[in-house]
Parts: C-alpha cells; structure tokens; sequence
C-alpha cells in the first residue's frame, strides 16, 4: 500500500470536521510550494502582524484618551 493510499485512508476514518482541517492544511502545503504563493502568504502574514500590534497601541491610546477626558484633564 502506498503513502498516498494509507494517507487517504486514514483521513477517511476522520470526522468531517478533523477533514475540513486536514483540507486547510494541504492547502497550506500547496501554497508553500508555489514560491510566488508563499512570498504573497508570508507579506498577508506580516502585514496582520503589524496591524495587530498597532491595534493594541491605538486601543491604549484611546483608553488613556478617554480616561483623562472623563477626569476632566483635557476638554473634547
């Protein structure tokens, strides 16, 4: 039996959920073999990274923004 058989197999034993995560994950695999793919999915990658991390300063920003504003600190 080959790898490709028993891989197959085995995915066949799993729960449709367990399947669709499987799919996700060959579909990664794929990507990863396109190098024109991979370069695109590792920017996206990236780029959720900084907006991210750019976020939870905005978020801190605003918290102190609007904590100052209710003491009165600053006026709207």
């Amino acid at each position: 039996m080959s790898v490709y058989e028993i891989t197959t197999t085995k995915i066949r034993q799993l729960p449709e959920s367990l399947v669709q995560e499987v799919s996700a994950f060959i579909d990664f695999l794929l990507i990863r073999q396109d190098s024109t793919r991979w370069q695109l999915w590792n920017q996206f990658t990236e780029a959720l990274e900084l907006s991210e991390m750019g976020f939870s300063d905005y978020l801190s920003d605003l918290e102190d923004y609007e904590s100052r504003l209710a003491r009165g600190e600053i006026q709207w």
